[in-house]
């Protein structure tokens, strides 16, 4: 998918937290987002997924224009801040559970998930037993599980060890090498660097830089 933001703009509490952002995204690349906290990166994710509208501006998804043509992007995969897992079940439970929202029946999807990220999906463990790289795999797995076009991960890697990290990078790349269009933040650069065709820096609502 082709993401394109045209002079995006978004204000909470008569602050702008996204100044005036035009920028694109190519399909079937990693795209980076690096910045500090509040530099607006959260946001602008929000924005292209369609939780967030924009102030101003506009946000296009291959050519049809969110909150007019569309609500939200087609076969979208997300992990946005603390996904809302329930603790007293298994990681597999509440994926099923997400799954069959949108999905009738069960489907291998789940368990192909949960292995390509590093869990076994024939655990009983609990997520409320889970360590926090346990609960970050499991976010990863919910957002690659339906097999979507566009990925949008918000600070996939917190929480991993450099191992995990590793990992994560090397299912990125696979989804990247099947066409799939993926934007991802995260506070530190050289957790992107290697994984990303471009990384865009932002501050205080704007990206000061790409390359």
């Amino acid at each position: 998918m082709k993401i394109e933001c045209i002079g995006v703009t978004k204000i909470y509490q008569e602050q702008a937290v996204l100044k005036n952002v035009s920028v694109g995204f190519e399909e079937g690349k990693v795209h980076g987002l690096i910045g500090r906290n509040g530099s607006g990166k959260t946001v602008l994710m929000k924005c292209i997924c369609g939780y967030v509208r924009t102030d101003q501006g506009n946000v296009w998804i291959d050519q049809k224009e969110l909150g007019k043509d569309i609500q939200f992007p087609d076969r979208m995969g997300l992990m946005l801040e603390n996904p809302g897992f329930l603790p007293e079940f298994s990681g597999r439970y509440n994926l099923e559970l997400l799954y069959t929202i949108r999905r009738s029946g069960k489907c291998n999807a789940v368990s192909d998930a949960m292995r390509k990220v590093g869990l076994e999906p024939d655990s009983r463990k609990k997520v409320g037993h889970y360590s926090l790289g346990m609960r970050q795999r499991l976010a990863i797995a919910q957002a690659i599980m339906e097999d979507p076009d566009l990925l949008i991960l918000d600070e996939p890697f917190n929480g991993l060890d450099s191992g995990g990290v590793e990992e994560i990078r090397a299912l990125l790349k696979e989804q990247r090498s099947e066409g799939k269009t993926i934007l991802l933040s995260s506070h530190y650069a050289e957790d992107i660097e290697a994984l990303c065709d471009t990384v865009h820096e932002m501050d205080a609502g704007v990206i000061t830089r790409i390359r």
